[in-house]
């Protein structure tokens, strides 16, 4: 294959894995668990203590589109929160929180917050989170339009409700449906969302 062709993957990044590929501090990294061309890199990232997908190409393009805040686009979450999470926190959580991002006070965008009614089908975490019989673990879905650093996580323990588990479910039109944790699988152009891919498309 051609070093200018283009490379897209997507990844079921595990719970406790570096984002890149390059151990750290002992830390088990994407090397560990995906073998991609030299010059293939993960495009954002995904923060240790969360799971879920995580696009891997050597598209350079992509990398700068995806995390400027002009090309906003959807990051589909699912979540489980320490307790009974109200109505009215995520009414909070819909309308926008207050975080501190860099030190400095931050709202968040509107966004779409709601309870799964029966918990998702997910595969099982290793380790798993602590299970307390007297307080609930619910599950709970986040659409949102922007990425500060570990924003979910800001945005629930600010409500009263910590994250317990993380997983990023969907970015646009790209889920993780058939992936496991440790599982990659190659996708086309064609499966990037339009506005990030454009040039792509173009063969610039």
């Amino acid at each position: 294959m051609k070093s200018n062709v283009h490379q897209y993957f997507i990844v079921y990044k595990p719970f406790q894995v570096l984002s890149q590929f390059t151990a750290t501090d002992g830390k088990q990294c994407l090397k560990d668990f995906f073998s991609v061309p030299q010059n293939v890199y993960p495009v954002g990232r995904l923060d240790y203590d969360s799971e879920g997908l995580l696009l891997l190409t050597n598209d350079s393009t992509l990398n700068k589109k995806i995390l400027n805040p002009v090309f906003a686009h959807e990051r589909e979450y699912w979540l489980q929160v320490d307790g009974a999470i109200t109505k009215d926190a995520i009414l909070q959580l819909q309308k926008g929180i207050t975080i501190q991002v860099d030190g400095k006070k931050y709202r968040t965008l509107p966004c779409k917050a709601m309870l799964f009614e029966t918990a998702p089908t997910v595969p099982e975490r290793f380790p798993p989170i602590r299970y307390r019989k007297q307080i609930p673990a619910p599950w709970i879905r986040m659409i949102l339009t922007e990425g500060k650093n570990r924003q979910v996580r800001k945005m629930t323990a600010a409500i009263g409700f910590p994250t317990l588990r993380l997983i990023r479910y969907r970015i646009e039109n790209i889920n993780l449906d058939g992936l496991l944790p440790g599982e990659m699988r190659s996708i086309s152009v064609a499966d990037i969302p339009a506005f990030f891919a454009s040039n792509a498309r173009l063969g610039k």
